[in-house]
């Protein structure tokens, strides 16, 4: 809705702008795309004559400044990589909670399950209470067997 509100203001907005203004911007875009065009698959670098152009341009219409970037499409899609990446690191960060059971602990736990199959999740957690590791009731249930671990699956011991 924002974006259309800036939209409908910007058409109404461009009738007030002055023709040499409009100009002087598709110059600029012009001189851009002749640079790009000018060195297709290596860095781009301005020129002399590039940069006074464009510091012409910028002394006679100041506001023009905001279309004086040369990026290269590569460059816009690395960028967007970038963000995305930090997006997701930040996303599937650690938030503390329960510490995870290591796996020399969660290899006891099944096979203690398995050697006395008529031990629930509270005997196997009390039998480990007494050999002195503080695990909870609910994390011994989780990893007793695969079938009753959320979905996740282990690999057979």
């Amino acid at each position: 809705m924002v974006a259309l509100l800036c939209f409908v203001f910007a058409i109404l907005a461009s009738p007030l702008k002055s023709r040499t203004r409009l100009e002087a911007e598709n110059a600029a875009l012009r001189h851009q795309l002749i640079i790009l065009c000018r060195q297709r698959h290596v860095r781009v670098r301005l020129t002399n004559n590039d940069r006074w152009f464009f510091i012409q341009l910028y002394r006679w219409f100041p506001s023009i400044l905001k279309v004086l970037m040369v990026v290269r499409p590569e460059t816009l899609v690395r960028w967007h990589r970038a963000s995305f990446r930090a997006n997701w690191r930040w996303k599937s960060r650690s938030r503390g909670g329960r510490p995870q059971i290591n796996a020399e602990l969660r290899a006891l736990i099944r096979r203690m399950s398995i050697e006395n199959p008529l031990w629930g999740a509270p005997r196997i957690h009390g039998e480990l209470l007494k050999l002195g590791f503080e695990v909870a009731q609910s994390s011994v249930w989780h990893s007793r067997s695969p079938r009753h671990s959320r979905g996740i699956r282990h690999r057979a011991i």
